[in-house]
């Protein structure tokens, strides 16, 4: 048969295609593409090869040669399913037609993935085709591992949960560090590990990419202390079975979880795998009625004989996603509502009965006098650890605390009740309240306005609080902040945020360099907002590389790197040499990065002046780029709140060991 006369047949074969444009096709032309039943595309990949720059799933022949080959599988294809004759629109496919990779695919699609975040390695390769080839998934190529697994943790944060796909043990161990921080701050992040073959396992082989033994659960072990389940697929029996529980244990826990696939595994067909899918659900839980009757009465007990309690948010709200439940307690309270630091964001500011940030020696003004002299404190979601407590300095007493957790709550030295859930306990309890404002009217009573910074002089050299003046005049329901670990933390948590405007920090872990990949993740997930990242020159230097990430991808975040030479709340707990890094030309790394793909725009700043030009320029004319700018302020110039809290933190860390 000449090349004509395949086309030919290809052509009236394509007229006559019962199935919809979301099949498998393979294209042997500008004009001409064959369509295939996805039980033969298997057969296909043999004779074609991806074409790099589809992000679809098209194929593109290596040669003509492969397509009498190809054109052999459509006499079965003619005869299994009715090609070229007058059957029906295809609406269901074999089971059997189905793949593991088609499956994680859709799997990652229902419940609300549109982003993975990857680095490829030749273990993950397979598993990738197959995730490019679902419309419904994006493949975002990152720097290194680490920031991979810090977008899915951004992503996770704007989305509800986040998918990061690496290699096995070099890129496993690579992203530990990210999943573990997700862990500490409760978000569901699908970690993905393309695996060795199956058939390598049980056997005594050493393979790359390893410590050099035979064993390859080393990435197992070490991934088991920091996600909520883990899942080895190295056959397909129960392939589909262990996806789904791993990622059903990640939604319900609200925790990381650890999928390894083997690399020759996601392609083969099983009668297991559908090609679509049953939708995912996870059926609703409720609380246990006796019990939280029982917390409901004794809460209410509590707090309606107390004369002026308070309300205080932790970051638990959102694993509990119980953000609309408390509204409903407070409102009906009458309390004044704080945060805890790790909070900010996930409470309305703007509410009038909001007053700031609880953090002990370094609330907001007034806030630590009315929490801590109220008869009567309820904490809603609260994590007390050494950075969130000043150093354990918090002027809290059991015997007024009531705490409320996801799925506990404990009131005072009294009644600890298991089983009960935050959002049906806070709304069960606002409908047994008596409304009580007498410590919302002390507040107002005490209140004073916060100070402005001092008049600044023409050309004199740019202050953080004036830096940080201009960010809030910057903020929105359009916009979103996030905060790197160092000064950031205590400038960022005085910003007051308009309705709707996004917020987040990693306050449990702390790792310094998180904030440049949870930028990218974040910015892709929430395409509504203006992402503004204020970062410190020590944590860019870790992981600066994906700022090449984020102009790949088209966005338009502000990052104001603050430039004063070194680790400065390290400084602040204890000083030492070791705290002064190499400082860089930040904007011409950027520029380099950039080179001349895509849109950035980078610039310097050293005074007011030139960074409220700055600030014009990057909310006008280049309002659709990647703006970069980089702010210097004296290595000495921090907020007060961190020279107190970094005392008391170096005071707790350096208690001597107790008496024997």
């Amino acid at each position: 048969m000449s090349h004509e006369e395949q086309n030919l047949k290809v052509e009236n074969l394509l007229k006559e295609s019962p199935w919809p444009l979301s099949a498998h096709s393979i294209r042997i032309s500008k004009t001409t593409t064959l369509f295939l039943h996805p039980c033969h595309v298997e057969d296909a990949y043999k004779y074609v090869s991806v074409n790099p720059e589809s992000h679809s799933n098209h194929f593109l022949f290596q040669d003509l040669q492969s397509l009498p080959i190809l054109i052999n599988l459509i006499p079965n294809m003619e005869a299994n399913h009715g090609i070229g004759a007058s059957a029906q629109p295809l609406t269901t496919v074999s089971s059997s037609c189905g793949t593991l990779g088609g499956h994680l695919a859709r799997r990652l699609v229902q419940i609300g993935v549109k982003d993975v975040f990857s680095v490829p390695g030749d273990f993950n390769l397979t598993l990738l085709d197959h995730l490019i080839a679902e419309p419904g998934l994006n493949l975002v190529g990152c720097c290194n591992e680490l920031n991979a697994g810090y977008a899915a943790d951004g992503y996770a944060r704007a989305k509800g949960v986040g998918a990061c796909v690496v290699t096995f043990t070099v890129g496993g161990l690579s992203v530990l560090n990210a999943i573990a921080g997700a862990y500490s701050e409760s978000l569901p992040v699908i970690c993905i590990v393309g695996g060795p073959n199956s058939n390598d396992y049980g056997t005594n082989r050493i393979l790359h990419h390893t410590i050099g033994l035979p064993d390859f659960t080393q990435e197992l072990q070490c991934f088991r202390t920091v996600t909520c389940a883990q899942a080895v697929v190295n056959n397909l029996e129960d392939a589909h079975e262990q996806i789904d529980s791993a990622i059903s244990t990640a939604l319900k826990e609200s925790k990381p979880v650890y999928i390894s696939i083997s690399c020759n595994l996601p392609g083969i067909p099983h009668p297991t795998f559908d090609r679509e899918p049953v939708p995912f659900f996870l059926p609703p839980i409720s609380s246990n009625p006796l019990g939280l009757e029982a917390a409901v009465e004794e809460t209410a007990k509590l707090l309606n004989k107390s004369v002026k309690p308070v309300i205080v948010a932790g970051c638990k709200l959102r694993v509990a996603k119980a953000q609309k439940a408390f509204m409903e307690f407070a409102n009906a309270s009458g309390y004044p509502i704080a945060i805890m630091p790790s909070a900010k964001g996930l409470v309305p500011e703007h509410h009038p009965n909001f007053i700031g940030t609880y953090w002990g020696a370094v609330s907001t003004n007034f806030v630590g006098e009315i929490v801590e002299s109220a008869d009567a404190y309820i904490f809603v979601g609260p994590i007390f650890n050494d950075y969130s407590s000043v150093g354990y300095s918090l002027l809290i007493k059991k015997e007024k605390l009531i705490t409320v957790q996801p799925n506990r709550v404990t009131i005072g030295h009294g009644p600890s009740l298991g089983w009960v859930f935050m959002a049906d306990f806070l709304s069960a309890l606002a409908k047994k309240l008596k409304k009580n404002s007498t410590a919302l009217e002390n507040y107002h009573r005490i209140f004073v306005p916060s100070g402005v910074p001092l008049k600044y002089e023409k050309d004199e050299p740019l202050r953080v609080n004036i830096l940080f003046k201009h960010i809030q005049e910057m903020l929105s329901g359009e916009t979103a902040v996030i905060a790197e670990t160092g000064d950031s933390w205590f400038n960022c948590q005085k910003l007051r945020l308009p309705e709707n405007c996004g917020y987040e920090f990693q306050m449990q872990y702390g790792s310094i360099g998180w904030s440049v990949g949870a930028t990218l993740g974040y910015a892709q997930a929430a395409k509504d907002k203006r992402v503004i990242a204020c970062i410190g020159d020590g944590s860019f230097q870790v992981t600066a590389q994906d700022i090449s990430t984020m102009i790949r991808c088209g966005q338009n975040t502000i990052i104001f790197l603050v430039n004063n030479g070194g680790y400065t709340i390290e400084v602040e707990i204890h000083d030492g040499p070791y705290n002064v890094i190499k400082n860089w030309d930040y904007t011409g790394l950027v520029n380099a990065i950039h080179n001349g793909e895509g849109k950035c725009w980078t610039c310097k700043v050293k005074t007011e002046e030139e960074l409220v030009e700055a600030i014009e320029t990057a909310t006008g004319e280049q309002k659709d780029s990647l703006c970069f700018i980089e702010v210097f302020v004296h290595k000495d110039d921090t907020s007060k709140e961190l020279l107190e809290w970094g005392s008391r933190v170096s005071y707790a860390n350096s208690r001597p060991p107790n008496p024997q």
